[in-house]
């Protein structure tokens, strides 16, 4: 079979596009993290996997308007990031939660959250309620009053989770969500997913291949730098059918099956 990479999902409605990139690089220094990506995407959940140094950081920063690109055009929610007014707009629209988030220690739970709320400017009439059923859905309501240095480092995750939740945002960056959360706590995150996939754009960046076989309708594969696959769960265990590869799962085989066939052609 041979390796595709779609640029725009099937059932992308044109007029709710979460995102719409056109030949978006990046470099550090003299180094190339992103090579020309062209993406359009409306609501789901998407999985964006690849191998460490593949550039899915980078471009969820970039998603999440901290990174301005190198060059390219970003559109988010249906604004432009180059302007300052759209840009305040995508901001309090959207959700992220980065690889590594810090934390005022002696914050409740409760008052960390809310603090992220009044930064994307929700009306202070919905807080508190906004608040109160993020934390339900991580399955925090028992320590919504503890301090944010008493928590494990699975529960920790899950406030950075809620936080991004928050304000039911229309674009929803996650960046190793699932790090330190249980095998039930996983399931219950692909249910929220789901949920939010409804109404959303949902980005995962994720190593753990079977997370994103079980909660996201479309797949996105990068290596050093480009985007070199987009397409279902389905399409990438397709690819690896046919490979004598190493994977305790169809979907990981189709994942190494598509690197491999990436880097015999460079």
């Amino acid at each position: 079979m041979a390796l595709a990479v779609k640029t725009r999902t099937e059932n992308a409605n044109p007029g709710h596009i979460g995102i719409d990139l056109r030949g978006v690089g990046h470099r550090y220094g003299r180094t190339t993290v992103l090579q020309d990506i062209d993406l359009q995407t409306g609501p789901g959940v998407f999985g964006l996997l690849g191998p460490n140094g593949a550039g899915k950081t980078t471009l969820l920063r970039i998603l999440a308007t901290v990174l301005k690109p190198a060059h390219g055009d970003v559109a988010l929610l249906g604004r432009s990031t180059r302007d300052a007014h759209d840009l305040r707009e995508i901001r309090r629209r959207l959700g992220y939660l980065p690889q590594l988030f810090g934390f005022y220690p002696n914050f409740t739970v409760f008052e960390f959250i809310e603090y992220f709320a009044l930064l994307k400017e929700m009306p202070p009439n919905r807080v508190r309620a906004a608040v109160a059923t993020a934390i339900e859905r991580v399955g925090l309501e028992d320590r919504a009053r503890s301090k944010m240095k008493s928590l494990s480092g699975g529960m920790l995750r899950r406030v950075g989770i809620a936080q991004a939740i928050v304000n039911e945002p229309e674009l929803l960056l996650l960046d190793e969500p699932t790090v330190g959360l249980d095998p039930e706590q996983r399931v219950i995150f692909r249910t929220l997913l789901r949920e939010m996939a409804e109404t959303s754009a949902v980005f995962v960046s994720t190593h753990l291949v079977e997370d994103v076989a079980a909660a996201c309708s479309e797949v996105m594969l990068m290596d050093d730098g480009s985007l070199i696959f987009h397409g279902t769960a389905h399409d990438l265990v397709a690819l690896g059918q046919n490979d004598d590869l190493p994977g305790d799962s169809p979907i990981e085989r189709g994942y190494g099956a598509v690197l491999a066939r990436n880097r015999q052609r460079r």
